[in-house]
């Protein structure tokens, strides 16, 4: 028995293209629908929280995609998760709208199986050859490919690479966050942020490692807070923040969305997360 269920736009991509809307970011989104009901309300929900959705197109066989979170107490959440038509999305689909972005964040690499690495690796060097900062997040999907083949072409495009602590340690076989972190510079990336959860996150890039503690919050649901962490980010590059700044502002926005049930019905806004980013503390690791 439960109270009730709740019915949301959720998704990588999408949780920081709402959170970002929300904090006033111009900011549009490239996806796939379904031609079903679920496509049309996706398209008008995301709408109505300011996000562009001219980049949003319909796929030829797949119904949109879906996913059920169940949180558990004193558990991970459980995904049951049908990838629908985000599986037949294209580097030709980003690439169409990419001329004049600002940032390029690319969410759920490795579980978007119409991404072949050698694409996003030459739209990744395209983008940034044209001022473009890039992003990457990834979701590492039970029986998916060798995600190391994946990353290796692809990491030397990206300004920021964004993996939790269970994703970096599948892709690099280290425990500690800092090891982590120190073995993905060396694949090329210009800065990494590995996302632990509670145990807050760890930033590198080839100056310093920091370690962010977490935001303090009476937490009821973690979903989406890594999305949310990410928008902080690229809100903060867009600011010109330098890396400290950026940490603070993305801990802050992560931890409000841990409030309550679902990934961004508790976002703080830009001026509740400047206000809070303070109580988040740094610590540089030697």
């Amino acid at each position: 028995m439960c109270d009730g269920f709740l019915l949301d736009a959720g998704g990588c991509a999408v949780n920081t293209a709402v959170i970002l809307a929300h904090l006033g970011v111009r900011t549009g989104l490239v996806g796939k629908v379904g031609d079903d009901d679920y496509g049309g309300w996706l398209r008008r929900s995301l709408a109505r929280k300011r996000v562009l959705v001219d980049g949003v197109s319909t796929a030829r066989r797949s119904a949109t995609s879906q996913t059920v979170i169940l949180p558990v107490d004193g558990e991970d959440r459980r995904y049951i998760h049908v990838p629908g038509a985000n599986a037949e999305l294209g580097v030709a689909d980003i690439a169409a709208v990419l001329p004049g972005v600002r940032v390029l964040a690319i969410g759920g690499y490795l579980a978007l199986p119409g991404l072949d690495q050698e694409g996003v690796a030459e739209l990744l060097a395209g983008a940034r050859a044209q001022g473009t900062a890039t992003l990457l997040d990834i979701v590492v999907a039970r029986g998916a490919d060798d995600p190391v083949k994946a990353l290796r072409p692809v990491l030397p495009h990206v300004d920021c690479f964004l993996p939790n602590q269970d994703e970096a340690h599948l892709v690099t076989g280290h425990d500690n966050p800092v090891d982590q972190a120190q073995a993905l510079l060396e694949w090329g990336c210009a800065s990494v942020v590995i996302t632990c959860g509670a145990g807050g996150a760890v930033y590198a890039d080839p100056g310093r490692v920091i370690r962010v503690r977490p935001f303090p919050v009476e937490a009821v649901d973690g979903s989406g807070a890594g999305d949310a962490f990410s928008a902080g980010i690229i809100f903060g590059l867009i600011q010109g923040w330098p890396p400290e700044q950026r940490l603070r502002f993305a801990a802050a926005l992560g931890g409000s969305v841990c409030r309550g049930l679902g990934c961004t019905g508790t976002v703080f806004t830009r001026d509740e997360a400047l206000a809070a980013a303070s109580r988040v503390q740094l610590a540089a690791v030697s």
